[in-house]
């Protein structure tokens, strides 16, 4: 199985990406363990306390809100921030002080959802659609994590309601068209405070849950500084990985193998097995910017495949094929340049 799910929907076929610039997590959710990662039903009430914050999230009839559930809340908050900037936008051009903030109910059409999280559009995902509105109205949460500068204890669901628009309203088995949702108060909050960060849109394309919260976790912390270190107890607390600390390091190690994380790398650190340094990818992937090398995304993987038996960073070896090419005629195809330098160096050692 390859560790990313594939690339679904041709880049020509997003005409629908003007509905916003990029997708948005919000911090509470990044930094705190509030999605299960199970991939079956979870009906466990989970505790949570760090640093004087403290989250008790009980499941709803269907279980707990999962990993894969919070991508309708990231299309949500992106949607609502695209709308809460373009008001801000208009208000700094006439000259208004205050804007009037985007209501707390969000309509979208399942279809648009399904090609901008990278889904299929098939009859099982507006399936998975519904039951994850369901999963996501019926956990509730109470915790006393700050949104917006407000701390109160409270008791809510992720999301308040939500309705379904169907081609034949008379009849529930017929197509979702469009869904309306309500946003609880807690997560309105966090967005009305543009307490949001911009992610990867291959944050879709990974596979595992663990994988996915990975990502926000080296995203919330590391962002573009040089590393983030983490001791690998913590970070087991803070993505809500259940199993004992040993499974969790062979996952996190699998993570580290693969090395297909949007954006950032992980290693052990070498003089503390107990530690995880992650460090961000952004350095090594300045120079297909400037020099206009842009390698698809697909051409990574397939230099990692040819790369990793001999330990060699798909990312460090592009950077010297960069500087190797330099001075020379740009390549017709940089994607075939670069895999052909990979396998060059491989039988120079």
């Amino acid at each position: 199985m390859k560790p990313l799910l594939p690339l679904r929907h041709a880049q020509t076929d997003l005409f629908i990406c003007d509905l916003f610039d990029s997708f948005k997590d919000d911090l509470a959710s990044m930094e705190h363990p509030v999605f299960s990662l199970s991939t079956k039903p979870d009906k466990r009430v989970r505790k949570y306390e760090h640093n004087g914050n403290t989250l008790e999230i009980k499941p709803g009839s269907d279980g707990l809100a999962t990993i894969h559930d919070k991508d309708i809340l990231l299309y949500l908050a992106s949607q609502f921030m695209a709308e809460l900037n373009r008001r801000q936008k208009e208000a700094e051009e006439s000259g208004k002080n205050n804007i009037e903030a985007p209501p707390q109910r969000l309509r979208f059409t399942a279809y648009d959802y399904f090609i901008l999280t990278n889904r299929d559009t098939s009859k099982r995902s507006y399936e998975r659609l519904e039951n994850g509105l369901d999963r996501l109205t019926g956990t509730r949460i109470k915790t006393n994590i700050k949104t917006n500068g407000i701390e109160k204890t409270d008791n809510f669901g992720i999301l308040d309601a939500f309705g379904i628009i169907r081609e034949d309203q008379s009849n529930p088995n017929s197509r979702m068209i469009g869904v309306e949702v309500k946003l609880s108060d807690w997560f309105y909050n966090s967005l009305l405070g543009y307490e949001v960060l911009s992610i990867s849109r291959d944050y879709f394309r990974l596979r595992k849950p663990l994988e996915r919260r990975i990502y926000e976790l080296c995203r919330k912390h590391c962002g573009k500084s040089d590393k983030w270190e983490i001791g690998l107890e913590l970070l087991r607390k803070k993505t809500g990985y259940s199993s004992q600390l040993k499974h969790f390091k062979s996952a996190i190690k699998d993570i580290i193998e693969k090395d297909h994380l949007p954006d950032y790398s992980l290693a052990f650190d070498e003089l503390n097995s107990k530690k995880i340094i992650v460090r961000p990818r952004s350095e090594t992937k300045a120079i297909p910017q400037q020099s206009g090398l842009v390698l698809k995304t697909q051409t990574y993987e397939n230099a990692a495949k040819i790369l990793r038996g001999c330990g060699l960073d798909k990312y460090a070896v592009y950077q010297e094929w960069a500087e190797w090419i330099r001075d020379k005629e740009p390549p017709a195809s940089p994607d075939g340049a670069y895999i052909g330098f990979c396998k060059m160096k491989i039988a120079s050692l």
